[in-house]
């Protein structure tokens, strides 16, 4: 019931890491799935249209509900102890977040065993989505599904837009935030401006299907490339909305262990804001064979080449930021070293993807899926595994193994290169890329031999993470405040795991590298800002829980509201809105309660406070 009904920013962060590891273990299974399917020429392991739901379903979950849970675990965890606050902004808002999050989630999966997966590929084209191609549940599982979980993503990047607004501790200006809540803040920025435009699409695209509207049928004067353009205008950015947190936790995990203040801060700062920027201006590179002509493509191919600029000086930063430092190769420094050439190698296939000629031919062949996983899975991912190394001592209040992390590391990166790396070859010769077979003698057959074998050595990598993260479940929890020693923001400046209040009193911000600045002075720790008094906290409520369930039932009751059931009973309830109604009711019923009963929290005294400080 605790976890249910918790408002706490650190023990959302937990739910949202369990749930991320949940899909992020259901998306690597399809994806070692669709790898055992290519292993040979003419293999029959897996039948077309099976494959064709594998790999919508492994690009769907990976985008949306396993890398994107895992960053907001991150955020949750992190942020509001580097700006040196007592929590979020909206408590109640965050757990909603989650909590429809994770209902989307599982509704989304749930069409395993509800009639079939949906089968359009991760993107969803039209008229391949439309019923006339698809005409199972799937892509209506799609369409609700991702719209209650991106309601989820929304409210969590409006809730942390205002945290770091409005919650800094005094002396925190904007350009003395540690690197990692700066992409945060932009992220979440991105978030508000790109998921409206996804949200809408799939609004249209579930009218069509569910409603009989015309908005991508060409048959009745819909428009198909109409639903690109909605969807890469958020799907673009949303690329950038993943690699942004991995580049903040890069950025604070090498000053860290280069024993050295990160490199051109301000130019890191500003290069940030402008790949956000830039970000938005580029979806079309991702259809320069639709044919929207030279003058297009041309504008776009330029935007697309220039947000190689400002990536260039977050990675020439970073290699500063080591250059003559005290480096320490420690597990989680290793994921962000192995960050910067796989990072590297996923930008310089984009620039030549950017090339509208040069993309006319790689289009839709392993080359775009070499380069996608290059950027999202080897340097994504590494940059998350690096993040959940360096803070997991202050989430859990335990190390995790650095024996079992380096293996881990070493498995990883090694199967993630055979993987993909062979893949560029494979698109160069002419594989294209959502084939669920291929015919002998073409080349490719070693290749994707090669390809399947590394993704298997990259999933017993994230095996060994995972045996790590259970062992040391069960250490008892006692470290340092300050674990590695070289902390350098304030997160380290409190207890691991932090106790419910994070601060007992708010820190005195007198410099960039916060607790640096502190150590370099020769104090113990943080000056604080105000004198001790009690602490006013939120109130736990199952609100946010029952709300994301009445949106659960209600997308339930829409997909189902044409259906032709065999069954009386059922057909009276979903085909005349039933279900709808009782899951909008339980919703709204809990806005109006949330709405009409004044919750005003409780104070922790200053008393407790003090008692607990003579115990530490």
């Amino acid at each position: 019931m605790d976890w249910l009904t918790t408002v706490d920013h650190k023990k959302i962060a937990i739910l949202y890491l369990l749930a991320g590891g949940l899909f992020f273990g259901i998306g690597g299974i399809e994806a070692v799935l669709i790898r055992l399917q290519l292993i040979k020429p003419m293999n029959d392991f897996v039948s077309a249209q099976t494959f064709n739901e594998l790999i919508t379903m492994h690009g769907t979950t990976m985008i949306f509900l396993g890398v994107m849970p895992v960053i907001f675990a991150l955020m949750n965890a992190v942020i509001p102890l580097q700006i040196g606050a007592r929590d979020v902004a909206f408590p109640f808002l965050n757990s909603l977040g989650f909590w429809t999050f994770l209902f989307g989630g599982l509704l989304l999966n749930l069409s395993w065993i509800m009639g079939g997966a949906p089968d359009a590929g991760w993107t969803s084209y039209t008229p391949l989505s439309t019923t006339t191609y698809s005409t199972t549940h799937g892509v209506d599982f799609y369409t609700v599904g991702l719209q209650i979980a991106g309601l989820g993503t929304l409210i969590g990047g409006i809730n942390f837009l205002a945290t770091i607004i409005t919650m800094r501790a005094p002396g925190m200006s904007f350009m003395r935030m540690p690197m990692f809540t700066w992409t945060s803040f932009i992220t979440s920025a991105m978030i508000l401006f790109a998921f409206p435009a996804v949200t809408v699409g799939l609004v249209l695209l579930s009218f069509d299907r569910i409603l009989g509207a015309n908005f991508f049928e060409v048959a009745n004067g819909g428009n198909p490339v109409l639903w690109q353009h909605i969807f890469w205008i958020f799907g673009h950015p949303e690329v950038y909305i993943l690699i942004l947190p991995a580049f903040g936790v890069i950025s604070e995990v090498i000053p860290t262990f280069s024993r050295k203040r990160l490199f051109g801060y301000s130019s890191m700062v500003f290069a940030t804001i402008l790949i956000a920027f830039l970000g938005f201006m580029v979806w079309a590179h991702h259809m320069f064979t639709t044919g929207l002509g030279p003058v297009a493509n041309a504008l776009f191919s330029i935007a697309t080449m220039l947000i190689a600029v400002p990536t260039g000086i977050k990675i020439f930063n970073w290699l500063f930021t080591m250059w003559g430092g005290q480096i320490r190769f420690t597990s989680p420094n290793l994921f962000a070293i192995g960050f910067i050439p796989t990072f590297v190698m996923g930008g310089v296939t984009g620039v030549m993807l950017a090339s509208a000629p040069a993309d006319f031919q790689f289009h839709d062949t392993y080359f775009v899926v070499a380069h996608f996983h290059y950027v999202i899975m080897g340097a994504l991912v590494s940059g998350l595994l690096a993040g959940l190394h360096y803070w997991w001592p202050k989430m859990f209040g335990r190390m995790l193994n650095e024996t079992l992390g380096k293996i881990s590391f070493w498995f990883f990166i090694i199967g993630f290169h055979l993987t993909f790396f062979v893949q560029h070859f494979l698109g160069l010769m002419g594989m294209q890329r959502r084939v669920f077979t291929y015919l002998p003698n073409q080349g490719f057959d070693t290749l994707n031999m090669v390809s399947t074998i590394g993704a298997i050595l990259m999933g017993i990598g994230i095996l060994f993470f995972l045996i790590n993260a259970i062992a040391t479940a069960f250490k008892p929890k006692g470290v340092a405040a300050d674990p590695w020693e070289d902390g350098r923001t304030l997160e380290w400046a409190i207890p691991s795991p932090p106790p419910e209040y994070n601060f007992k009193q708010t820190p005195l911000v007198r410099g960039i590298d916060a607790l640096w600045k502190e150590k370099m002075a020769g104090n113990k720790g943080m000056t604080p800002a105000e004198p001790l008094g009690p602490i006013h906290m939120p109130s736990p409520t199952i609100l946010p829980f029952v709300m994301s369930v009445g949106i659960f039932i209600a997308g339930l009751g829409f997909m189902f509201s044409k259906e032709d059931f065999s069954n009386s009973f059922m057909s009276l309830i979903f085909n005349n809105w039933i279900v709808v109604i009782i899951g909008l009711l339980i919703t709204f019923g809990s806005m109006l309660l949330r709405s009409l009963y004044d919750d005003h929290g409780w104070h922790i005294e200053v008393e407790e406070l003090e008692e607990e400080g003579v115990k530490a």
